[in-house]
């Protein structure tokens, strides 16, 4: 995809409508520190266009960017922070669960998983919860650029392993600094989702 235009279109807090999208909307979920923002950023073709925050568990919101007035990347609230309060996380869970059931436009979840560790119990019961709310989501196996390439096989059965992935479950992994993966993403994205599919820019003109 050439990315002509990218805006932040809208930003829900724990108390905000849900916009009325008329364009299909991607979505992306996973653990506070997966590295979300790096690939949101990297598909997008922007260093920093979306928000990495150097504290885990500052992503309170659901953003919606428009791109190129054609789809919607949806980044997700993180997840799994310890210093996060019960409270707040009981009320991340329930914007991410109102936003699975009240979009009409979600066409895929994307789930970030670390590929250099076993998933966490916060990881599994994401996969499964999200499996229960009626998705079958694609996993994004980040940090790709943190292992051996002749270990990348082995860590990518730890994963489909340790989440007990549903058969057939596509895996992609992604490196936010190699920038290996985005293409595969955007191909699926384009194919899957009904985007007119034109090539990703290299330099985001």
């Amino acid at each position: 995809m050439v990315i002509r235009s990218i805006n932040l279109e809208t930003v829900c807090g724990i108390t905000s409508a849900l916009p009325q999208n008329a364009r299909p909307e991607v979505a992306f979920a996973g653990k506070s520190n997966v590295g979300k923002s790096s690939l949101i950023n990297a598909l997008m073709n922007r260093k920093s266009y979306a928000r990495i925050s150097a504290t885990p568990g500052k992503t309170q919101t659901i953003n919606f960017y428009n791109i190129n007035d054609e789809l919607y990347l949806v980044d997700l609230p993180g997840y799994g922070y310890a210093r996060v309060s019960e409270k707040e996380k009981r009320q991340w869970g329930q914007m991410i669960e109102r936003y699975l059931h009240g979009s009409g436009q979600l066409r895929a979840v994307f789930l970030l998983i670390d590929i250099r560790h076993d998933p966490s119990a916060n990881d599994r019961m994401m996969y499964q919860w999200i499996v229960e709310q009626g998705f079958h989501p694609i996993i994004i196996a980040t940090k790709l650029d943190k292992i051996k390439r002749s270990q990348i096989q082995k860590h990518m059965k730890m994963l489909r392993e340790g989440l007990s992935l549903v058969p057939g479950t596509k895996i992609i992994p992604f490196s936010s600094v190699t920038k290996q993966g985005r293409d595969e993403i955007w191909d699926l994205i384009e194919t899957e989702y009904t985007v007119e599919k034109s090539g990703v820019s290299e330099d985001g003109e």
